[in-house]
């Protein structure tokens, strides 16, 4: 009777100790829904949208091509007037010294003088700013892929070291669990000291790998922060699809001849050819027309006058030659530029994408073969050891081989989603001077 009466006020404290943990989990589920409905987990995509947003560098731009645009109005338009005045004849010495009516030659003058630059002189000026409002729209979206390149690369960092921080804390809960069990084996004279202290050093092992992983994490945090602000505190989620690029190794050159510095390149290009026509412009002098109305004495007549200024051209070849010359030979000089800035960018990208091709081909083979067959050694050293076979040292070598296995496939996974990184963000996502039928949004094989 007593031996049942115990086994009821056992269960009955079971239940008990069941039923509050329940409640208590109940309790801290709804204390903490509200901070997951306030935090929403952040995306890559919302992550460069933030980025794009805060960035002071792209606002800059823009005020540079208002500015330019500007100048382009100002450029376009007639030099402004030029008001003259004056005396002329005016006696120093004698009777009539410094008398303004006395002589008849002596002149009050007021008069006006207008330049009257060429209007093709004035469209060419007028389009060498727009071209560098143009220019200055280019350089604005090498920025955007850049702010939307260095933030994706910073949130794949924090994505993949808290994915490797998950890894590390399964292992170390293993690892507890092994501890706890070589301890409770040597009491009861099972077991050794050595596998007490094997387990020990395993476990030292798994914190000492956590706490430099909870490094990378901070760090990565510390690199999204700038661009994203206080929202690189939040959950990630999202993960992006890392086996499909926008471009099309295919066609890569044609592509990459719309990237934004080769863009930039060709902005260049056309300011150096405006330069040059405007130089060959400048061949041909403006004129400038003065009318002037001249006052004499109350005895004399007023008097008008009007001239006619034009620049003697006389050295052209060493002049006005040589600076159409010096602008054609930059002309040139971006142009190869240019096609040299192309080849490289063509070659280093069709490097990244066989990178990125490779990481891709070695992840699955961790996923189909390595992973497993690291988990099938853990198990069978695991089943070894409880039949006797096998010491708990060779248990914990297999466990390190696990966690190196899975910590190196996640390793590749960064390394590959950063080349995905690079290549799929060349362009800007939101690239509004490119043409769209340049992308192909599909799975390179």
């Amino acid at each position: 009777m007593s031996s049942a009466f115990t086994a009821l006020v056992h269960r009955r404290k079971k239940i008990l100790r069941i039923s509050h943990a329940i409640a208590l989990t109940v309790l801290a589920g709804a204390l903490a829904a509200p901070a997951f409905a306030a935090d929403a987990p952040l995306t890559l995509a919302e992550a460069q949208r933030l980025a794009v947003e805060r960035s002071r560098q792209l606002t800059a731009q823009d005020f540079a091509v208002s500015a330019a645009r500007d100048m382009a109005v100002a450029a376009g338009q007639l030099p402004d007037p030029v008001l003259k005045f004056g005396i002329d004849n005016l006696p120093v010495n004698g009777p009539d010294r410094f008398s303004l009516t006395s002589d008849f030659m002596t002149m009050r003058r007021i008069g006006v003088m207008q330049e009257f630059t060429r209007a093709d002189k004035r469209q060419l000026r007028a389009e060498r700013f727009n071209g560098d409002a143009d220019k200055t729209v280019a350089e604005k979206n090498v920025t955007a892929a850049a702010i939307e390149r260095d933030t994706a690369l910073a949130w794949l960092d924090r994505y993949y070291a808290e994915a490797m921080a998950a890894v590390i804390a399964e292992q170390g809960s293993q690892a507890r669990l092994e501890v706890q069990g070589a301890e409770g084996a040597y009491r009861a004279g099972r077991g050794n000291q050595a596998d007490v202290f094997a387990a020990r050093g395993a476990l030292a092992m798994f914190d000492d790998r956590a706490s430099e992983i909870q490094r990378r994490i901070r760090n990565a945090k510390t690199m999204l922060a700038p661009w994203i602000g206080a929202a690189a505190d939040l959950p990630l989620t999202g993960k992006p699809a890392i086996d499909a690029i926008r471009l099309d190794p295919a066609t890569l050159d044609t592509q990459l001849a719309h990237h934004p510095q080769i863009a930039v390149l060709d902005k260049r290009e056309e300011i150096a050819a405006t330069e040059a026509k405007l130089a060959q412009a400048n061949k041909k002098a403006d004129w400038s027309v003065e009318l002037m109305y001249q006052q004499r004495g109350p005895a004399y007549s007023n008097m008008i006058g009007i001239g006619v200024s034009i620049p003697l051209q006389w050295d052209q070849k060493n002049r006005q030659d040589r600076e159409l010359s010096s602008k054609l030979a930059m002309v040139e000089q971006v142009k190869a530029e240019r096609e040299d800035a192309l080849r490289m960018r063509v070659a280093e990208t069709r490097n990244m994408i066989n990178e990125w091709e490779n990481g891709r081909e070695r992840q699955a083979r961790y996923e189909r073969e390595l992973i497993p067959l690291a988990n099938d050694r853990t198990l069978a050293a695991i089943g070894a050891y409880r039949g006797g076979k096998a010491s708990l040292t060779d248990v914990l070598l297999a466990r390190r081989n696990e966690i190196d296995v899975r910590i190196q496939a996640l390793q590749l996974a960064t390394d590959t989603a950063r080349l995905w990184a690079q290549i799929n963000f060349l362009f800007p996502v939101n690239d509004v001077t490119a043409n769209a039928a340049m992308f192909t949004s599909k799975d390179v094989k």
